[in-house]
């Protein structure tokens, strides 16, 4: 879909909700040194053709300015005549929109999902049994199990992206990268945030029952 051909308020709508979010997140703490990422979708979706909202690079998520954010492409190009420059990681969102068509997309960094990533490295995934919370993800079963999947971290994004596609599972709205943080989506911004903040409490119990099944 062309830039052009969406709203002018669908446009406001998505940096509403991008401002909304991140002054909560912030407000928890959530982006030590101008860290994480944030982006919603705008507009109708193709996997060859769509654009987004994300979180201009190098700036401090705590306060609120014109700057904030931008809109990009489905190669992470500006979508607009702009002096902003993109996350570093937006390629990473990239591949996530196109392989889920998601809504939205949220990355922070917190000290529990570094841990975790690196306590479960040699799995490859986190896993998660039987916690109420794994509902937030619209998955029912009695005692479910789920592992989250856990990706490498490298510092040239381009080569995150290969893993992501490979790893990336269906069922479970988010992925991790390794002693860096957690990607979780949804359909829409209300989504991708209860989805977030489900990852991290169930990393907080995982930490905490594996800790005390070691003693």
């Amino acid at each position: 879909m062309m830039f052009a051909d969406i709203a002018t308020e669908e446009k406001q709508r998505v940096l509403a909700e991008l401002g909304e979010v991140k002054r909560l997140f912030a407000s928890r703490g959530w982006f030590a040194g101008t860290s994480g990422n944030l982006s919603i979708r705008a507009g109708e979706f193709a996997s060859d053709s769509f654009n987004f909202a994300i979180t201009a690079s190098g700036k401090d998520k705590s306060l609120s300015t014109p700057e904030d954010f931008l809109f990009v492409d489905q190669n992470g190009s500006p979508s607009e005549t702009t002096r902003l420059k993109p996350s570093a990681e937006t390629l990473i969102h990239c591949e996530i929109y196109k392989l889920t068509g998601c809504g939205a997309i949220f990355h922070v960094h917190t000290v529990m999902n570094n841990v975790i990533s690196e306590l479960f490295w040699d799995r490859k995934s986190i896993p998660v049994d039987g916690v109420e919370l794994i509902k937030a993800f619209n998955i029912w079963e009695e005692e479910a199990h789920i592992e989250i999947p856990i990706v490498s971290n490298f510092a040239h994004i381009p080569s995150i992206v290969p893993e992501i596609t490979d790893r990336l599972d269906p069922r479970i709205p988010g992925i991790m990268l390794r002693k860096h943080g957690i990607y979780a989506w949804g359909a829409n911004a209300f989504e991708a945030k209860r989805h977030l903040e489900a990852f991290e409490f169930l990393f907080e119990y995982v930490y905490r029952w594996e800790l005390l099944q070691r003693k």
